[in-house]
Formats: structure tokens, sequence, C-alpha cells
């Protein structure tokens, strides 16, 4: 497997995706998870001047060796039609051409939920969502993945946050451009091992998100800093055969300003100094590194 991980790592520094992958390879990451929500909050990249972005984004690439294997589309309501929904599905259409550009394979699009609905409801209605994408999927050669939610903490709200239910969508849905990304950190605040989880969705796992946590909230933290049990992790990987990325999501390595407790007299010491987020990204690729070796499965 080869280490890679998301532009998101240096959001609190800029949102600039340039600097941000520059700094990614500073770190030792060649392999890039592309956040389109960056792009999408702050309407540039590939929101603004579409044509131009791809070719900076391109000419990068082959400045910097790097390569673009995964991707993830911003967070939204796709399945309450509110006066939004259509700008969100044209939204997540600009992210399926946008990875053509690039040849993303995948683009991570969240299923939705609502409020006060059955599943069976919720899964028609996460269904009507897919199917609105699934034709750019085809056309643009894109496969879309879903991905367990972080779980749900809220007794009357329905959602898609663990591997039974998950596959249970995906086999509903029932389309060969629809499959899955594994996220572990979400799989840890389960009471399921992470292997027996894997082993349900199998060969349905198509990418991760690797981050950790203290099995309370979704932290987006580093292994070895939570509570995850890397053993069952890698041994679930190895029984399904994934090959593919071992793509970090710990994009709260150093905790961002609206997690913490604020102060109104003085705020110099909310956001740490760039270069110890240089560091502790240093250290991310070093905690992979050791974790896929300790596996014989690293590569370069």
């Amino acid at each position: 497997m080869k280490l890679a991980t998301t532009t998101s790592d240096f959001v609190k520094y800029t949102n600039d995706q340039e600097t941000i992958i520059r700094n990614l390879v500073k770190c030792g990451f060649k392999y890039i998870d592309y956040s389109f929500g960056i792009d999408y909050k702050n309407g540039n990249g590939f929101f603004g001047d579409f044509d131009a972005h791809a070719k900076k984004m391109m000419a990068l690439a082959d400045e910097l060796g790097i390569k673009f294997v995964q991707s993830h589309a911003p967070m939204g309501t796709p399945i309450v039609k509110n006066e939004k929904y259509e700008s969100f599905i044209e939204c997540n259409i600009t992210c399926i051409k946008a990875c053509a550009k690039l040849k993303i394979p995948y683009v991570v699009v969240h299923s939705g939920y609502d409020k006060h609905i059955s599943k069976e409801e919720c899964f028609k209605r996460n269904k009507e969502f897919y199917d609105r994408l699934l034709p750019y999927a085809e056309k643009y050669s894109v496969e879309i993945l879903t991905e367990n939610f972080n779980k749900m903490w809220d007794p009357e709200t329905f959602w898609i946050d663990n591997a039974p239910e998950l596959r249970e969508l995906v086999d509903y849905i029932d389309h060969p451009m629809l499959n899955v990304c594994w996220d572990i950190g979400h799989g840890n605040l389960q009471s399921m091992p992470q292997h027996e989880a894997m082993k349900i969705l199998g060969d349905r796992i198509h990418a991760l998100h690797v981050q950790d946590n203290y099995n309370r909230a979704d932290s987006h933290k580093a292994p070895f800093f939570g509570t995850t049990n890397w053993d069952s992790v890698m041994y679930g990987l190895k029984e399904i055969g994934f090959n593919g990325y071992f793509t970090f999501e710990a994009d709260n390595l150093l905790t961002a300003p609206h997690n913490k407790r604020t102060f109104d007299k003085d705020t110099r010491l909310m956001t740490p100094p760039i270069e110890f987020q240089l560091k502790a990204e240093s250290l991310l690729y070093d905690i992979g590194k050791y974790i896929l070796y300790s596996y014989d499965c690293f590569e370069e």
C-alpha cells in the first residue's frame, strides 16, 4: 500500500491548494486526496475558473512528481429537497468532472439523512440522490464512494454509520460505479471490530479514510493518538485483499481553533505556528510507514 493524505490537513493556515500540496510534499507525501470542500467554501479552485485551475493542478503534479489518487466532495444535505438541492447536485457533478481532469478514480460523496424518517425512506431518498450522479460517474469514469458516517447519537435520526447498513445501501442502489470508502475513525466509534466490519463490506471497499479518536467523538487524529486497534485494521485490510491507498484523513492533528474553548481577551495561541504542523505532518507520514511496514505492505 502507498501512503496518501488529504489537502484539508493545512486549512488552518491557507486555502490555497498549491501551497497546501507543496507543504504535503515537504513532509513526504506524494499521493494526494483532493478536498473539494476547500474550493467550494472559498469559491475558488474548481469552483472558480475551472479550466485554469485544472491546468494549474496538472502542471503542479508534473513539477512535483505527485499523483492525485482520491478526492472528497463538499458536505451538504443530499436528501433534503430544499432551495439548495439542485445547486448541491451541480456541485457534485463539478467534482466528478474535476476528477476526470486530474485522473482521480474516486470521489467520496456522503450519503444524507433527515430527521424523523424511516430507514426505508432514508435509503429511497439516498438512491434518488446517487442516481442523479451515477450517469456522470459512468460518463467520466469516476467512481462514487459512499462512506460510513461517524456514529449517530440522535435517537430520532437514522443515518448510515455502520458496516451492515452501509453494505445494505450499496447493494440496494446496486450500481458498479458506487462503492465504499471505509472511514477507520468512524468505525472506531462502533462496537464491531474493524476486521469484522471490513469483512462485511469486502471488495466493495475501494478507498480508506485513516484517522483515530478516543471512541467518544469524531476527532480526526493520527493513528496511536486514540483507541483504534490498528492490528484489527491491518488484519481486516489484508483479509479482504485491499490494495488501494492508505489515505489519511487525520486533518485535526493540531486541534483547529473552532474546536477550542474561547478566551475573549487574547487569541495569540489559538493557532500554533505552521512549523509545528509541518513537524506533525512528517510524524503522520512516519506513523503510516511504520504501520504498513509492520504488515509487510509498504510501497513507495
